[in-house]
């Protein structure tokens, strides 16, 4: 697993980061690691294994079309 150092960070950002991770009960590379994980978003490899399960799960299954259902449910 690689490591990041980051260097010249701003002194309130780290005060800021520091009060945010112990909010939320992590050291404060947790924090960090969580919020750059969030910001580098979700790989396409994992997207498409998720997509993959969805479609499986309902594969052979007729889904139903939700335009009948709007129209039902605005006519009440």
């Amino acid at each position: 697993m690689p490591d990041i150092l980051i260097r010249g960070l701003n002194a309130q950002a780290a005060k800021r980061l520091k009060a945010r991770a112990k909010r939320n009960g992590r050291s404060l590379q947790g924090e960090a690691k969580l919020l750059l994980e969030q910001a580098a978003g979700t790989g396409t490899e994992e997207i498409a294994a998720v997509l993959g399960r969805w479609k499986k799960r309902f594969a052979g299954c007729k889904l139903a079309g939700s335009a009948d259902l709007i129209r039902q449910d605005r006519d009440r």
